[in-house]
């Protein structure tokens, strides 16, 4: 194309036009390549990372905003320098793989990934990194790639060591305290809180918290260095679930608090600490004791603090400003819904005035400001200024906030094209714009300084790509995937769908055998999630399990996933169709699209039915297999089998108090539905499963064993809810393939399923 023809066109779309063709070039060639061997499940799933590679994850930016690091495959610390492009080594893996490589348990590992738990953090000065893996704390200086080790938390998950903002301290989590030392290590740790009480956690986070209010920190540093602010969590009074570790030759019992629906919530409250007498004030802020949350709390100035406050039935949330020296506080913002709200709990400070929440309240979720006097913060309620975009979408998150040029970067997904994109906006709601532009999903990781970031994307062909951006989009591509070798991979057909209401529109996708049309000659998997706050229907890269779709495509199955009502991304009407109905909604959307499938493609057996899932998707499987005998075999992995069993927080959201309403809890149960399950039912569960206990297994178990129904049953000695590492997820993914090639597909189909393997 002659560049003169295009001097006309708007810069951004001529910059658009750029990445595509640059990206177009860089597209791994095998991707539309011939086929050469099928998928098998060793070659998915038998190894740690994907087979076209591992973009670059955990990235976090220095505080200067100068450099952004990452831990590569070979265990180096590396760093990338906007505006440059060419990834460096920072520390090589020789220096800290002892580190990297600690030995510890299944549970911590677990924890560590799942809640986002860094390896290290940076300190304020961007001079030197804190590494912590296993409790050890080593902190190296960049300039000479030394490391010393200046503590030790002694625990191998949730220690949350943070530097202060003026850097001469370090502080760590330690058998529910916290613990304060100079980072040159000139003193000893000092305990700013001395509790001796297992269930007293000082700045600690328990399960249900890390799990259902998405709390990654419940510490932290007053902007002076001469404070902290924490929540002291109590749970006496919430009951112990056994975790049984039956490896050893005598079993050993790791006794986990979790309160399920109508149990006591662990008691809170907040607490500000001086670090040099460790004399602690507290926060007179309202709660019921035993039942409300605090879901998020922070620094105004060294004077205030600010503290969110959810109620049991998530009908309410409020927000306080608080003196931290008379403890008195001040309800600022009450935000409620009639049903209940959703998980948006992150408060957004920008300078000392103002402030930015998001919240559903016109139907989806948006961004709006508030402002304050920064002079006397608890002088009166905070003042509405604007409401700063609309549309039909989510946003997602709120990404960078630059105070100078007022400009807001967040990210956005739009459920009708299933992208998710950046935008930016100005704060006071001018000049909304898309600043990426390649189709697909976008995650970026911006940088504390201006707005420049990290962005990685995808789309569902396409394998992930990072780059480095500036503010305004101009991006500069520095990781490709691997080239896919061997595979053709099949296009899934996108699908618009209506719901059971006969309204409402749901997305999805079907995945194809190749040159499978006679009629009937296709049996379909049905693999949905179906649950609250969570939405698949996304225009993104799957991986491995996009993989196992196109090893059942090959093996002449159809894959069929589908949104129901009820789920996340849609706006509030559409989830809050789940709203004390966990269930029947959702399964009623998931007949009504089946039904519209099987009458759009004929070459699909309506008599070869399956469906699988996995947590809140196994339970579906379980609810799928005893409310129709539609169904000739489904796979549950992990699922809750009785809504009781389920933690508080999660459950009374959706479901209320089991005592408000006994009647669909009960009915919603797949403990009480379990006499009439239809079909070959296959099981699994990993014995460490401290999210969804295995308790659920036993009880619907012992169901099935009184109506002499068979089932198979498969336990992961160990595993948590991920069923994590090479070996089981190998097991786990043959026996969901070999289940479905018995039983939904032609006699003498083991001969197949063995090659497989």
């Amino acid at each position: 194309m002659d560049r003169k023809n295009l001097d006309c066109v708007p810069s951004h779309i001529f910059r658009f036009a750029l990445l595509v063709l640059a990206f177009a070039a860089l597209v791994p060639p095998s991707v539309s390549a011939q086929a050469n061997h099928p998928w098998t499940v060793s070659e998915i799933f038998a190894h740690p990372g994907s087979v076209t590679g591992n973009p670059p994850q955990g990235i976090s930016w220095s505080p200067d905003g100068k450099r952004a690091t990452w831990i590569d495959d070979s265990g180096n610390l590396m760093q990338i320098q906007p505006p440059g492009a060419e990834p460096q080594i920072l520390l090589p893996s020789a220096k800290i793989a002892s580190l990297l490589d600690a030995n510890i348990s299944e549970r911590d590992r677990d924890h560590r990934e799942r809640y986002d738990e860094p390896n290290y953090i940076w300190s304020p000065d961007s001079s030197h990194v804190l590494f912590d893996t296993n409790g050890e704390l080593w902190l190296f200086d960049l300039q000479n790639s030394t490391g010393v080790q200046i503590g030790n938390s002694a625990m191998q998950s949730g220690d949350d060591p943070k530097f202060s903002p003026s850097g001469q301290y370090v502080s760590y989590l330690r058998d529910g305290n916290i613990y304060t030392q100079r980072t040159d290590g000139s003193v000893p740790p000092l305990a700013l809180t001395a509790t001796h009480d297992d269930t007293l956690l000082n700045g600690g986070v328990d399960w249900v918290y890390l799990e259902e209010l998405d709390v990654r920190s419940n510490y932290f540093w007053s902007p002076d260095s001469k404070q902290i602010a924490f929540l002291q969590m109590n749970e006496a009074a919430v009951p112990v679930y056994p975790l049984v570790n039956f490896m050893p030759t005598h079993a050993t019992v790791d006794d986990q608090r979790y309160p399920q629906p109508g149990d006591p919530n662990p008691a809170v409250r907040i607490g500000v600490v001086a670090v040099g007498s460790g004399s602690t004030r507290w926060l007179k802020i309202p709660l019921d004791t035993g039942n409300d949350y605090i879901p998020r709390f922070g620094w105004i100035n060294p004077h205030t603090v600010w503290v969110e406050t959810l109620s049991r039935n998530h009908q309410h949330l409020n927000l306080w400003f608080a003196d931290v020296h008379s403890g008195e506080v001040r309800l600022v913002l009450d935000q409620s819904d009639p049903k209940y709200l959703n998980t948006t709990y992150d408060v957004t400070f920008i300078g000392d005035h103002q402030f930015l929440v998001l919240s559903w309240r016109d139907g989806h979720t948006h961004i709006y400001r508030y402002t304050f006097d920064p002079n006397n913060p608890l002088g009166a309620e905070a003042t509405p200024a604007n409401q700063l975009e609309s549309g039909d979408y989510e946003v997602q998150a709120v990404k960078a906030v630059d105070e100078p040029s007022q400009t807001v970067w967040y990210l956005a997904f739009d459920a009708a094209t299933g992208q998710q994109q950046v935008w930016a906006v100005q704060l006071d709601g001018s000049n909304r714009r898309q600043i990426t532009q390649f189709p697909g999903t976008h995650d970026p990781d911006f940088s504390p300084k201006s707005g420049a970031f990290i962005d990685t994307y995808s789309s569902r062909m396409t394998p992930p790509t990072v780059a480095s951006c500036s503010p305004t989009g101009d991006c500069v591509i520095f990781w490709n995937s691997k080239p896919l070798e061997g595979h053709k991979l099949i296009a899934p057909q996108v699908l618009e769908l209506t719901a059971a209401d006969k309204t409402t529109t749901l997305y999805g996708t079907l995945l194809l055998p190749p040159d499978k049309s006679a009629p009937h000659s296709v049996p379909l998997i049905v693999n949905p999630y179906g649950g609250p706050d969570v939405g698949t229907a996304r225009d993104a890269w799957g991986d491995k399990t996009f993989f196992f779709d196109q090893l059942l495509a090959e093996d002449g199955f159809a894959v069929l996933h589908v949104d129901n009502r009820g789920m996340g991304g849609r706006g509030r009407d559409f989830e809050q169709a789940c709203w004390h109905k966990f269930g029947p909604p959702q399964f009623a959307d998931q007949m009504a699209s089946i039904d519209q499938v099987l009458r759009r493609f004929p070459e699909i057996d309506p008599h070869r039915l399956g469906w699988w899932g996995w947590s809140w998707g196994g339970s579906f499987t379980l609810f799928a297999l005893s409310h129709s005998d539609s169904f000739v075999a489904g796979v549950s992995v992990a699922p809750v089998t009785d809504w009781r069993d389920y933690d508080s927080i999660y459950t009374e959201r959706y479901m209320g108090l089991p005592a408000d309403d006994a009647q669909n809890y009960r009915d919603d149960s797949d403990v009480t539905s379990a006499a009439n399950l239809h079909g070959h039912l296959l099981l699994m569960h990993g014995t460490g499963d401290d999210n969804v206990h295995i308790e659920g297994d036993m009880q619907y178990i012992e169901q099935l064993i009184k109506a002499h129904i068979a089932y198979d049953y498969n336990v992961f000695p160990g595993k948590t809810h991920s069923i994590a590492g090479p070996d089981d997820r190998t097991v786990l993914f043959e026996k969901i393939l070999d289940h479905f090639d018995r039983y939904l597909m032609q006699p003498g189909r083991d001969e197949k399923s063995e090659r497989k393997r």
